[in-house]
């Protein structure tokens, strides 16, 4: 399985000079397993807010990027990280105010009782404990992810992350249930479909011997295809893992922080109650932070037997971005900005529908949308090769997205959370005139 939306070594020739150089030196010295984006990959030197600048001073609108979610360099994440460098940045073995305002005010956000915190760099990272602490508390070491989850690339979190390809393999504590798609089947039957799809996983993982230990998603399911509703649709799958005895854990790693519009985390959603919730990509706005947020008794005997300690993790730099990204969030209505402006960009696109029969589906939350290109749509048929035209063909109109999904068919629009409607009208023109017209 290639990665979507990579550069090639068949899309070389097409490079200038310049760009053929820099590929050079860096697989020279980053090696073969790098991947770049795009036919013709972008040399970025500079962002601000929703706006990337080449090395040619060209500037694209960035809708694809969550790590930056309150859009590059935001002036407050900036202040916050330069203003703690120069005063002290030292790991969590001392006593310092800063993580305990910070995790005070993350944990803040979540639904009781979703109460203590526990900080890593990376989300992989932050899979990786979730998965120690669900084994130590259930005595299992069987994993329910969905069939093309990405959860990260440790040793033990890329063995439940299919989407990483078939070279990487699953381990053999590891089943996959396909995402519930709400495209292909109506809201009653996909629910019902995905809790089903869950219990009978469960019963081949102990036909086998193996004991469950969680059942993990990400709760938007963005490389699975952006599915967001019914609202509600996960709850019979949560039943089945909490009867076998197993954890449910949220991966709102990529839906998490506002994104969905509606709510702050995306299981709030589905008003379902995870045992662990894995964070991380937008926590610090680019600083690298990640972590779970966990309920005390799921922590409690792990913690009284486990020390637990992250070099970087929740250090006072870390701490000081995630504090300013949380203010920003509340403060600039970042939240209420994605919904709004995700409600216009949806109604957008629809009008979009109208007039371009390959738009076959359009779905998403807040400013989270997946666009399903088809070749036929009364028979729903993916169209993967139109998908990779229309990305790139935005690219060369600059603007930025991705696609994802099984079929590699959905257009995966994930933008700043200050994306703004003026913004959302640049990239429906755009995406118009590559429907229209071509790649051209």
């Amino acid at each position: 399985m290639s990665m979507v939306n990579a550069f090639t070594n068949e899309d070389f020739e097409q490079l200038d000079a310049t760009e053929k150089a820099l590929i050079a030196r860096r697989e020279k010295v980053l090696g073969p397993a790098y991947r770049l984006f795009y036919e013709k990959p972008l040399h970025l030197v500079r962002g601000e807010g929703v706006w990337l600048y080449d090395a040619a001073g060209e500037r694209y609108l960035d809708a694809y990027n969550n790590v930056a979610s309150l859009g590059h360099c935001h002036p407050r994440v900036v202040a916050a990280i330069t203003g703690q460098t120069a005063v002290l940045n030292t790991h969590t073995r001392y006593l310092h105010e800063g993580i305990v305002d910070y995790a005070e005010a993350l944990t803040s956000t979540f639904p009781a009782p979703l109460s203590q915190a526990m900080f890593t760099c990376t989300g992989s990272e932050a899979n990786d404990l979730a998965l120690r602490i669900a084994r130590h508390v259930t005595g299992g070491t069987g994993i329910i992810s969905t069939r093309l989850a990405y959860h990260g690339v440790t040793g033990a979190v890329a063995e439940f992350s299919p989407s990483l390809g078939e070279a990487v393999p699953l381990g053999a504590h590891v089943r996959t249930v396909a995402a519930p798609d709400s495209y292909r089947f109506p809201a009653s039957e996909m629910m019902e479909k995905f809790g089903r799809d869950v219990r009978r996983a469960i019963a081949d993982l102990k036909r086998h011997g193996i004991k469950p230990a969680m059942l993990i998603v990400d709760t938007i399911f963005s490389s699975d295809g952006i599915f967001a509703g019914p609202k509600g649709f996960l709850q019979p799958a949560v039943d089945a893992i909490h009867e076998a005895g197993g954890l449910f854990v949220a991966d709102e790693v990529q839906p998490g922080f506002g994104r969905t519009g509606e709510t702050m985390w995306g299981f709030e959603r589905h008003g379902v109650s995870p045992d662990m919730v894995t964070i991380g990509k937008p926590m610090g706005n680019g600083y690298p932070m990640a972590g779970i947020v966990v309920q005390p008794e799921i922590i409690a005997e792990f913690g009284a037997k486990t020390r637990y300690f992250n070099t970087f993790g929740g250090n006072p730099v870390a701490a000081a971005a995630g504090k300013a990204v949380l203010d920003a969030i509340r403060e600039e209505g970042l939240r209420e900005n994605a919904l709004a402006v995700g409600n216009h960009m949806m109604d957008s696109l629809r009008t979009l529908a109208d007039r371009h029969p390959a738009i076959g589906d359009i779905r998403g939350s807040g400013l989270f949308v997946g666009v399903e290109i088809v070749a036929d749509r009364g028979e729903k048929r993916p169209d993967a090769a139109l998908t990779a035209r229309i990305v790139n063909g935005l690219r060369e109109r600059r603007v930025l997205i991705s696609a994802s999904g099984p079929f590699a068919n959905v257009l995966k629009i994930r933008p700043p959370l200050v994306f703004s409607r003026e913004n959302v009208d640049t990239l429906v023109t755009a995406l118009d005139d590559v429907l229209t017209r071509g790649k051209g």
